[in-house]
């Protein structure tokens, strides 16, 4: 695989994850929320999965994996799908999809300081540098006066903070995973994380008495699960993506998606969110530290 097809699939994610917050959002305001949106896009991409799996290797998946490795990607559904779908889908009704999307984004740091310390990953200057230069987009991102405008709490950033390091903890695992055990393709990979993450969305819900997932507006159904299908078109190229470089390289390639929301949010959200120059900024920062994450 060559350098520039692992950048095209570390971006494409990026791209997805850009315009997907803009459907949550309009979901959201349209009397959705946090946990049906996360039950609504795990159901439907684990369900994509399971029938390509089917259509493809018949009735005989998942059987010849060792227990270990299933463990591991359904334990890295549980903390990077289902906990921290559930921490961003709440950002996004808090603060807006652009402002959320940055937020969460500071995932590169914790995924890289991860994959240092639990992977023995080496990180390059150029790599740090970008990284640096992608967090201070974020920053100022996050300082603007954009977002949702019935405004927000400086305290509702936590929930996409907290979605950040969930989802770098889930990429680790991953990534652990998919070098540890080779034999698990990426399909079956993908399938067993987001079956994970739905069984732990589904039994909170059950828990919980959450019975306002089922009885929502039917066209905040429509938003989510065109949500849940392009996300699982992104999960199953972040996977890709690796499966063959190091997670200090694609994270932060992933990560770009505030530059993509804040496109989408000014032309699709201008009832519902602001943009504002210092988004633009941010924007533009982030842009600029991808160019030197991947010019090296």
């Amino acid at each position: 695989m060559t350098a520039a097809t692992i950048y095209a699939l570390a971006l494409l994610p990026a791209v997805i994850w850009g315009f997907t917050p803009i459907l949550s959002k309009r979901g959201m305001a349209g009397g959705g929320s946090s946990l049906q949106a996360s039950l609504v896009v795990v159901a439907v991409d684990t369900t994509l999965y399971l029938l390509v799996l089917l259509a493809t290797r018949g009735t005989e998946i998942f059987v010849d994996l060792p227990l270990a490795a299933i463990a591991l990607f359904v334990l890295a559904g549980v903390v990077g799908t289902a906990l921290g779908r559930l921490a961003i889908f709440t950002g996004v009704d808090r603060v807006g999809a652009a402002i959320n999307t940055a937020a969460v984004s500071i995932r590169p740091l914790f995924a890289t300081i991860l994959a240092v310390f639990l992977l023995g990953e080496s990180v390059g200057l150029h790599t740090a540098i970008g990284i640096l230069v992608v967090v201070t987009g974020l920053v100022a991102l996050t300082l603007s006066k954009g977002g949702d405008i019935t405004g927000w709490e400086r305290a509702d950033l936590l929930y996409p903070l907290l979605a950040a390091l969930l989802f770098a903890i889930g990429n680790v695992a991953r990534r652990y995973g998919l070098v540890s055990f080779p034999d698990v393709s990426l399909l079956e990979a993908v399938a067993l994380n987001e079956f994970g993450g739905m069984v732990a969305l589904g039994t909170f819900a059950v828990v919980a008495g959450r019975r306002d997932v089922l009885y929502a507006p039917r066209k905040t159904y429509a938003y989510f699960a065109g949500s849940g299908t392009l996300t699982a078109v992104a999960l199953l190229s972040l996977f890709a993506a690796l499966q063959a470089e190091r997670v200090a390289i694609v994270d932060p390639l992933s990560a770009t998606a505030p530059l993509f929301t804040t496109l989408f949010a000014a032309v699709l959200l201008r009832d519902l969110e602001q943009v504002t120059r210092q988004v633009v900024l941010g924007a533009a920062l982030i842009v600029f530290g991808v160019v030197v994450i991947t010019a090296f």
